[in-house]
């Protein structure tokens, strides 16, 4: 059966305070998706708790900066249609300029080749899919996704990319300096690919 947006529940994690999401709800306000705000502190707890209020087959686990066009939903039906067991992502595009635009570059390589997508690229899959990985480790200071990832990838779910640019904010990469955030980002990613699972 085709999947349509009465079928998914979309958890926004968001920090106390946070406004972004603003934005995104607008973005959606037009499709029957279930939508839930989620604020628990920490994020992996966030996504966790989302996920456990939901009511629908799917979750698309989107970020609160994130921005969502009619080709990103559309392109999302299609690819959970065609595939309901495997844990879709996007690829990433940020909604400024500069140099961020290598980084997103460099998050799309690095997804294609080494199969490591980030949250900010949209995971989206069924429920049982989430139930199969398990929650999201709400243990790690940081890199809860990188983790849920390689736990997906260990427990045989297979990765999907969906065919179209989901847009985020580059505001952290601005607001700390692009050179230093990247090579720390390098840094935390060497940490979690080490971590034992």
């Amino acid at each position: 059966m085709p999947c349509t947006p009465e079928h998914i529940s979309i958890v926004i994690p968001v920090a106390a305070g946070e406004t972004a999401h603003h934005q995104l709800l607008d973005d959606l306000k037009n499709y029957d998706f279930e939508i839930i705000i989620s604020e628990q502190g920490a994020r992996a707890k966030s996504l966790n708790a989302g996920a456990a209020k939901s009511t629908r087959e799917f979750l698309w686990f989107l970020h609160a900066d994130s921005r969502v066009t009619s080709d990103n939903i559309e392109k999302l039906l299609t690819a959970v249609s065609q595939n309901p067991d495997a844990l879709h992502y996007f690829d990433l595009q940020f909604t400024e300029g500069g140099m961020a635009r290598l980084n997103a570059i460099g998050a799309n390589v690095r997804s294609r080749l080494f199969g490591w997508p980030y949250g900010d690229q949209g995971f989206c899959m069924s429920k049982s899919t989430f139930d199969k990985i398990g929650p999201y480790p709400e243990d790690a200071i940081m890199g809860e996704d990188l983790l849920h990832i390689r736990i997906a990838k260990k427990r045989g779910v297979t990765l999907s990319r969906i065919p179209s640019k989901l847009q985020t904010s580059a505001r952290k990469y601005i607001e700390r300096g692009w050179l230093k955030l990247t090579i720390l980002r390098l840094y935390h990613m060497i940490q979690l690919l080490r971590t034992p699972l």
